[in-house]
């Protein structure tokens, strides 16, 4: 394991992306606390990343540049950190790479520091559950284990502070996260590849195949003795075998077809690592979810209110329907949100078969989504999350189902508009455990 202290102390560092989940202000601490001489720019303004600038407030090594990023804080640094989401052509990341700057991203550069042994996971869908499973599972056995990458307000770089080489570490990676590690030249010692669905078009510039390059760096770099995962959306690509399915006697509380599906990639890696089957069999049987992804929030008058936040994607959204959907038409849908460029034609049947009525919440998707014609159940068009509740109430009945999946991003400005996904379930749990 390299000497983080020593590797990050005195060295000139430009931090591109504070961001809002909390993971940008999770690198800049630690960073700080090593000794770097830090540049953090964003392109949001210093109002918007008040509460973080205010949490590094006692830093003297730390400038800031907001509101936009400038040429000059490109040149003459050591090392250049990247947050997710920069665009692909970014003039500033070119005019690093000019000035021969490594530009790394944080979650690769914390496995490339630590060499612990990984388990990384990724996929359009499933990879967060896929994640805490397996988490969950080498936690129960008693094996030193760590959650990062993709986890809200953790930083996985700070990380570094903590963990042995004996250690684990389970890393969700979504494909930002891996151009990380197609830079770094890595991949994880197991990696979990769920599947490949149409999705952040609107980033890669309409391209699949682009998509695809940086989710494909979680096997690119693999080694002899290595581990691949495959499901069978995306294994005939790869020239892989699928996961086998789970076994039909293993009784879960997830609901869906899809979550048998990332039980079956936990089960698989707790294999590879040597659990214990009937521990793994209980661990799984036992796990009751995560928030934001088809969490059964509360039943309120006979009436289960689910949250499927983390639905960005017409594919989540069919998902949801599928997983709840029963053989009348008990479904009562909360859906819209900003456009991603992806086709969300395949929903319109499925809504048609499920829901009684839809509720739209604003934004750049509901309004194609609208404009399409193909909706064929009742609508209302809400203008906030709140009035969607509110229209809700009225209309659910005892035994119905009142499903938030928004099948769509949460960026854009208010009311219709939030600071992340994450940030739009927190208010609509709040909504619901306010219901009289």
């Amino acid at each position: 394991m390299t000497n983080y202290q020593n590797y990050f102390k005195g060295k000139k560092i430009t931090v591109m992306g504070l961001g809002l989940l909390g993971r940008g202000l999770g690198d800049v601490k630690f960073l700080a606390e090593c000794g770097a001489s830090l540049i953090v720019t964003d392109l949001k303004t210093k109002k918007q990343l008040a509460d973080s600038i205010k949490k590094l407030a006692k830093f003297k090594n730390i400038k800031f540049v907001l509101g936009g990023h400038r040429l000059k804080d490109f040149s003459n640094r050591d090392l250049i950190i990247k947050s997710a989401g920069v665009p692909l052509d970014s003039p500033y990341v070119a005019e690093a790479e000019r000035n021969k700057i490594p530009v790394e991203m944080s979650t690769a550069l914390f496995v490339r520091l630590s060499g612990i042994k990984t388990i990384g996971i990724t996929g359009t869908r499933g990879k967060s559950t896929v994640t805490q499973l397996i988490y969950e599972i080498l936690k129960t056995s008693g094996l030193k284990v760590f959650l990062g990458g993709n986890v809200r307000g953790l930083s996985t770089l700070a990380l570094l502070k903590k963990v042995k080489s004996s250690d684990w570490m389970v890393l969700e990676l979504d494909s930002w996260q891996l151009q990380g590690f197609g830079t770094a030249h890595l991949s994880p010692h197991i990696a979990v590849f769920t599947n490949l669905l149409p999705d952040h078009l609107n980033y890669y510039q309409n391209n699949l195949d682009r998509y695809f390059a940086d989710k494909a760096n979680i096997y690119k770099y693999q080694k002899t003795g290595d581990y691949l995962i495959t499901g069978p959306n995306i294994a005939p690509r790869l020239g892989y075998q699928p996961v086998k399915p789970l076994p039909k006697n293993w009784k879960l509380k997830l609901p869906g077809e899809h979550n048998k599906e990332n039980a079956a990639f936990a089960k698989k890696v707790a294999e590879i690592v040597g659990i214990k089957p009937e521990l793994t069999k209980k661990v799984i049987t036992n796990f009751g979810g995560m928030a934001g992804r088809l969490e059964l929030v509360r039943t309120w008058r006979g009436i289960k209110i689910y949250n499927d936040t983390t639905s960005t994607t017409p594919a989540a959204l069919g998902a949801a329907l599928r997983a709840l959907g029963a053989t009348r038409k008990n479904i009562i849908l909360i859906l819209g949100g900003a456009d991603k460029n992806l086709n969300f034609a395949e929903i319109f049947p499925l809504i048609k078969e499920f829901c009684r009525q839809v509720i739209l919440l604003p934004g750049t998707g509901t309004d194609k989504f609208l404009a399409s014609k193909l909706l064929s159940v009742k609508a209302y068009e809400a203008k906030t999350l709140q009035e969607a509740v509110t229209e809700a109430k009225k209309l659910v009945i005892s035994g119905d189902i009142l499903l938030f999946s928004p099948g769509f991003a949460s960026f854009g400005p208010p009311p219709g508009g939030f600071k992340n996904e994450f940030d739009r379930g927190d208010q609509f749990n709040k909504l619901i455990k306010n219901l009289k």
